[in-house]
């Protein structure tokens, strides 16, 4: 969980991560051609394949928000009209935050959710599901958006959005080049036997390339939850809230069935519908665990213990690796940290404007 510091620090440790190894990626592909062929055109092919590299991740940028308004369901905009709490909500969240206000829209999805897109922050869109609406009071709705709210102070549409398109570009090339060599591909001529070694070693390093990012790029969603949780603690003076929030949102996904979830949308939205019920099951039993005294809180005692039994837990967070969201109990502990914290005023009443 760590400070706010070492979130923002880790954020920009894994950007640069991620963006190193595609340069690495397309500098080893080139390579691999130009010790094969001979041809010692190295520096003229990298300027090219990076042009390519960054028309690729532009065309992701430019088409992302499109393709997410067309997978949301039954979608109505929010208006001063419609809703005017919600909208006026929103606003307020935004001004705050120094933020342009999103297009609000409300999707008639059933299941409790919320998320933003856009291709920047001031052209960016806010979608409420109509579950989330009918499940959760106006003080956590609240909450929730500002935790999306605070995903646009943290750039995080375009972050995100870019750092994603690395491994989908070196998983295309990696398809590209196994399902050649399914497809059982011929080269004839002089050439034909170099053409085919190309493919294959060009095709396990793009592979490789694809799930060393992907593991990085999951870190970086998971990383970008936490800081956004952190935002809306501060936003709002009351961490509990969220924390409030996030329990029924994970309660209320896990009732989807399996049929019925969004899987395109996932890394969007401030719980993940895919994995809720194991999530649900999990914070349950951990909250069970952590609550010594059963009172249903958290206190400064049992928050501590909780904390240190997570720090040594390194097998646990192995296996978060290849999750888009943190775990929802481990969510609640960063956030009832926040609101000890702020009860006993360690935190400046201006927190949110380091967040």
């Amino acid at each position: 969980m760590g400070s706010l510091n070492a979130l923002r620090r880790s954020s920009a440790l894994t950007i640069a991560l991620v963006f190193a190894v595609l340069a690495l990626f397309l500098l080893a592909v080139l390579g691999i051609v130009d010790y094969i062929l001979q041809a010692g055109s190295v520096t003229n092919g990298f300027v090219i394949v990076v042009g390519l590299a960054i028309l690729f991740i532009f065309l992701q940028w430019a088409i992302a928000p499109a393709i997410v308004r067309w997978a949301i369901r039954e979608r109505r905009p929010i208006t001063a009209e419609s809703n005017a709490w919600l909208f006026q909500t929103v606003t307020e969240l935004a001004r705050q935050a120094g933020v342009r206000a999103p297009k609000i829209w409300e999707s008639g999805d059933s299941s409790p959710n919320a998320f933003v897109f856009g291709r920047t922050v001031g052209s960016s869109e806010l979608v409420v599901t109509h579950g989330l609406l009918e499940t959760l009071n106006q003080d956590e709705i609240r909450a929730v958006l500002a935790h999306e709210i605070g995903h646009l102070r943290h750039r995080d549409v375009i972050i995100v959005t870019l750092a994603s398109a690395v491994p989908l570009l070196a998983y295309i090339v990696a398809r590209v080049g196994f399902e050649a060599l399914r497809g059982g591909m011929r080269v004839r001529g002089k050439g034909g036997g170099n053409a085919v070694l190309i493919i294959i070693l060009s095709a396990i390093v793009s592979y490789s390339v694809y799930l060393v990012t992907q593991l990085l790029v999951r870190h970086l969603s998971r990383t970008r939850e936490y800081y956004a949780d952190a935002y809306s603690g501060a936003a709002t003076r009351d961490p509990h809230l969220l924390a409030s929030a996030l329990t029924k949102i994970a309660y209320g996904l896990s009732l989807v069935r399996r049929d019925e979830e969004p899987t395109g949308l996932r890394a969007f939205m401030i719980g993940d519908p895919v994995k809720a019920a194991a999530d649900y099951d999990e914070l349950r039993t951990k909250m069970d665990t952590y609550d010594l005294d059963k009172d249903g809180q958290l206190d400064d005692y049992e928050l501590q213990k909780a904390i240190e039994v997570e720090k040594r837990s390194h097998w646990r967070r192995a296996n978060e690796l290849f999750g888009t969201h943190p775990p929802t109990y481990k969510r609640i502990l960063m956030l009832e940290e926040m609101e000890e914290e702020l009860k006993k005023g360690g935190l400046p009443a201006n927190i949110y404007r380091f967040v």
